[in-house]
């Protein structure tokens, strides 16, 4: 008798100790829940719950959830690795952002200090024809401005323009300086004229080559950085697929219906399910290194004719050299002129004979722009392999328990990880235990059409059947609707899930009560009342299921 009673009083304490222990864990889990605002306090049970109703979270435990709230714990695994995605590309991001800014700031310092040097150089050799000139000379540089900014402005356009409003100062001011008060007719004559009369030699083609070259160099630089800030914001703001989300969902969260607050993944499991999440992402990849590598040949193809710096610091001298060729070929453009426009009434005929140019000053030099280019490269080759390992890093870094200690694998914790683990990127996922992907994400799809675009340009070739970048359209919201999958409870549409999920939700219901207590088998050994085929006569039933009562009544109070 008293090994019978020692019995009953030792299953006693281990029922009582199993239920009260589940009760603990529930708290742990609402303190969790409130802690992170994934949701109000009324959605979490008042104790452990056989959890029938719940779609991902299955368990043949009792369990700390409901429905409700393993919709809300849906949303926020969507949140925390949105959050994650931005946290990682965030260096990134500030390293291209910074640089953009810095770029175009080194832009209109060069437009200002190529203006000013101008400027001072015509003062210098030509008196004032420089003052009566110098609205051309600031909207020549003001047109190479918005040219370098993405302005839809010709280069031959601009230049032949200022040229052409320039040749009426030189004709009155330096070639024939006797000439004042002609006719506006006559001034306009002297401009038209200007193309045909060539007074300034090659000077007006070796400038549109060279603003061309340099500044369509320049203008593909800032052009590829914007692009490649719209390629981080497109991923930062992944739209995740049902599946990934489902999965994201049981990686997260389901160990703390369990009452596993503090349970990470499984290294493997962490990279199959990241691995299928962010497997459009892994695309970009070979795309985002020949950005990297694109970027670094444009630089250093920007010296000489295509160096925006030493163009733009050298106007002063081509201009120079220009209005000197027109004194020096004076006579002929008069006679030139002459034919063309006619002659014109001299009113001051002492004025002397034009003089040949002072001799130039030494030329500013400049290397900010070579230099914030080698800077910024240098920075950019750090993150050239970014997309090809991103899922990789958030494990290791974030997310993941290293295989060898206590870890969760999607159902149990447990010290290994003993499924496949798969590679990165669309392929390698038709072998995922974890994740199912259909296909790549259109709008990331489009993306990448957009770097192979621009890694043509910045390597020198033309795709005109593409068009320009701007008519590489990114996704829109019904792409993001065909990728998202079928409805789900977490969109707000109820009652979806599939046969799948009612198959499971109904395996759960049907489980007995004694099944649907048990513990975790890695918290504790299983412990069942035992039944009457078990127990040696109908009195020890009686007997333990009386002492059973206390706890039974404990447990419905809670």
């Amino acid at each position: 008798m008293d090994v019978l009673w020692t019995y009953c009083f030792f299953a006693l304490a281990c029922f009582c100790g199993s239920v009260f222990g589940d009760a603990n864990k529930c708290e742990e889990v609402r303190k969790v829940f409130l802690l992170r605002q994934i949701g109000p306090s009324q959605l979490l049970p008042q104790s452990p719950r056989t959890g029938s109703d719940l779609q991902v979270c299955t368990s043949k435990n009792l369990t700390c959830c409901t429905k409700k709230m393993e919709e809300r714990y849906q949303l926020a695994a969507k949140r925390d690795i949105q959050n994650l995605l931005q946290m990682s590309s965030s260096s990134l991001k500030f390293l291209i952002s910074r640089n953009v800014a810095a770029f175009q700031e080194i832009f209109e310092q060069l437009m200002k200090q190529a203006e000013n040097h101008t400027v001072s150089v015509l003062k210098e050799s030509f008196g004032n024809m420089a003052d009566h000139s110098m609205e051309p000379v600031q909207e020549l540089f003001t047109d190479i401005g918005l040219y370098l900014l993405g302005s839809e402005v010709s280069v031959d356009d601009m230049v032949q323009r200022f040229f052409d409003s320039l040749f009426p100062f030189v004709y009155n001011d330096l070639i024939h300086p006797g000439l004042s008060d002609t006719s506006p007719a006559y001034a306009e004559c002297v401009r038209g004229a200007r193309r045909d009369v060539r007074p300034f030699g090659q000077a007006p083609h070796i400038l549109i080559d060279q603003i061309s070259r340099s500044g369509t160099a320049g203008k593909l630089l800032l052009q590829a950085l914007h692009l490649g800030i719209e390629v981080i914001n497109t991923t930062d703001h992944l739209q995740l697929s049902r599946e990934c989300r489902r999965a994201l969902l049981k990686m997260h969260y389901c160990p703390h219906c369990q009452g596993l607050t503090e349970s990470k993944p499984c290294m493997g499991y962490c990279l199959n399910v990241m691995r299928g999440c962010l497997a459009s992402l892994a695309e970009i990849d070979v795309h985002w290194r020949d950005f990297v590598r694109s970027l670094e040949g444009l630089s250093s193809r920007m010296h000489g004719p295509q160096d925006l710096e030493q163009v733009l610091l050298g106007v002063h001298t081509l201009l120079h050299d220009a209005i000197g060729n027109a004194l020096r070929n004076g006579p002929r453009i008069t006679t030139q002129l002459h034919r063309v426009c006619g002659s014109v009434d001299r009113r001051l005929q002492s004025v002397s004979a034009a003089k040949e140019p002072l001799p130039l000053k030494s030329s500013p030099k400049g290397d900010a722009l070579a230099q914030r280019r080698k800077d910024f490269l240098s920075g950019l080759r750090l993150f050239r392999t970014y997309y090809g390992g991103l899922a990789d890093q958030l494990c290791v870094s974030d997310l993941s328990r290293s295989e060898g200690t206590s870890c969760w694998n999607g159902t149990n914790t447990v010290h290994s990880y003993t499924l496949r683990v798969v590679g990165s990127g669309i392929k390698a996922q038709s072998s995922n235990p974890e994740v199912k992907v259909k296909e790549a994400d259109p709008v990331v799809s489009q993306i990448i059409d957009k770097l192979k675009h621009i890694n043509q340009l910045l390597q020198g070739k033309s795709i005109p059947k593409l068009g320009t970048l701007d008519q590489i359209e990114t996704g829109s919201g019904d792409l993001e609707g065909r990728y998202s999958g079928d409805c789900d409870d977490e969109d707000g549409c109820g009652g979806s899930g599939g046969d799948e999920v009612k198959r499971k939700v109904s395996r759960v219901s049907k489980l007995s009560p004694d099944v649907s207590r048990d513990h975790d088998p890695h918290h504790g050994p299983h412990h069942h009342p035992p039944s009457a085929k078990e127990s040696s006569s109908p009195a020890l039933t009686w007997a333990i299921w009386v002492l059973l009562l206390p706890c039974l009544h404990t447990l419905l109070a809670l």
